[in-house]
């Protein structure tokens, strides 16, 4: 059996993953609580990091390498604009507390979300309709509060309207044999419809009610404060008093999903049907069993994120509030290669990006939208295979004839 050791990255691509660290502590090296205020440390630092990466990647090692590249000019910008900015301004903005619980609050539909379509996908049927399953969720999860009184039945509805939808996208995909790709934008259309509908329908001109609502609650940790000393008391406070139940659900199942899909005999046979279905076939799994499971299972858990969103987060419900992070967590499977803790650290990184947007609103307003408007750049990005280009399983898309 392999030790830890044998596990760990060696020769450039331990040199890239070096550059990575070193292009985030090009960042790091300028804000709080450094707050280094001369522009050359960022900078050496930042090309340190740069000169890394392209080495890495003239050696072979593409994907980590352009990884290095990129965090190392992000990181080398950021440094250089901070050492310009006055400290109040960076105070005022750099809360790291809050922006870890910012970044967990805008991450964890995105997670929920990038695991359903990592159960579909790995079992060969592309799950374009996250966004539509995403949708569904935030809608009846708010109706089945509004109709039953209690947050509980509001997320179990919620979970069987995505359930519902991932059993229609399996129809069409598997049984159907349609377009993967064309039936889970129908999916889009269809929850983006339904939703809108209802939504009229049911609460018109009013819209969702604000008062009264069952909502998820916040977990209790402000015992945290008290752990010494002091700082890092604060810092956990701010970081994770305002936490509910669902944001630790989607951490949770970040490695419960690991576990299950490589793990497990279950997993190793959803893996089969999605890399060689034949020859699942040939050993008697069931490849139509197995993927409508998968892709039902996957609506279940894309739903989970919009009844975060909606019962978590915002507490009501909008038409169309999803806006496209459906989207987004496909780009974060994609950029995470299919695995669980790759699409979480992707998650995190674009909700990272909004936490930041959000609070560079009180320093800059313009520089607010361009971070807003990151994780839909990171999405093209990663869907164009840029930064290197991830392997999807073997049978990804193919509908399974038997013979």
């Amino acid at each position: 059996m392999s030790g830890l050791g044998d596990r760990l990255p060696r020769g450039w691509r331990a040199a890239a993953w070096a550059g990575v660290a070193i292009g985030v502590a090009a960042a790091l090296v300028a804000l709080p609580p450094i707050e280094a205020r001369n522009p050359v440390a960022p900078v050496v630092i930042g090309l340190l990091a740069l000169a890394i990466g392209i080495g890495s990647v003239i050696r072979g090692e593409r994907r980590v390498g352009m990884y290095a590249v990129s965090i190392g000019v992000i990181g080398l910008v950021i440094g250089y604009l901070a050492t310009r900015s006055s400290v109040d301004n960076l105070d005022a903005v750099v809360i790291w507390g809050a922006l870890l619980s910012a970044t967990l609050v805008a991450a964890t539909p995105l997670i929920f979300a990038a695991l359903g379509g990592l159960v579909s996908e790995r079992s060969g049927v592309v799950n374009i309709g996250l966004e539509g399953m995403m949708l569904t969720g935030a809608f009846f999860s708010i109706w089945g509060a509004d109709v039953t009184g209690t947050w509980v039945l509001g997320v179990v509805i919620g979970l069987l309207s995505g359930a519902v939808m991932g059993l229609i996208h399996a129809f069409f995909s598997i049984t159907l044999r349609a377009d993967q790709i064309v039936g889970g934008t129908a999916i889009n259309f269809l929850a983006l419809g339904i939703t809108g509908y209802l939504f009229i329908r049911i609460y018109g001109d009013r819209g969702t009610p604000s008062e009264g609502l069952s909502t998820i609650p916040d977990t209790s940790l402000d015992f945290l404060y008290d752990v010494p000393p002091d700082r890092l008391g604060g810092f956990l406070g701010d970081a994770f008093t305002n936490t509910d139940y669902l944001i630790w659900t989607a951490l949770a199942m970040v490695f419960v999903t690991w576990v299950a899909v490589f793990k497990t005999p279950a997993g190793l046979r959803l893996r089969s049907v999605g890399e060689h279905p034949r020859a699942a076939d040939t050993v008697g799994i069931n490849v139509f069993l197995t993927r409508y499971a998968a892709v039902t299972l996957s609506g279940v858990l894309a739903s989970a994120g919009g009844v975060y969103l909606a019962l978590g987060f915002v507490n009501s419900f909008e038409p169309n509030m999803t806006a496209g992070r459906g989207f987004i967590a496909l780009a974060a499977l994609i950029f995470g290669s299919w695995r669980p803790f790759g699409a979480l650290v992707a998650c995190l990184l674009f909700g990272f990006s909004s936490a930041l947007a959000s609070s560079l609103q009180e320093y800059s307003l313009s520089v607010s939208t361009l971070f807003e408007a990151l994780p839909y750049v990171l999405t093209l990005i990663a869907v164009a295979g840029v930064i290197g280009r991830s392997t999807p399983p073997a049978a990804i898309g193919r509908p399974y004839v038997k013979q």
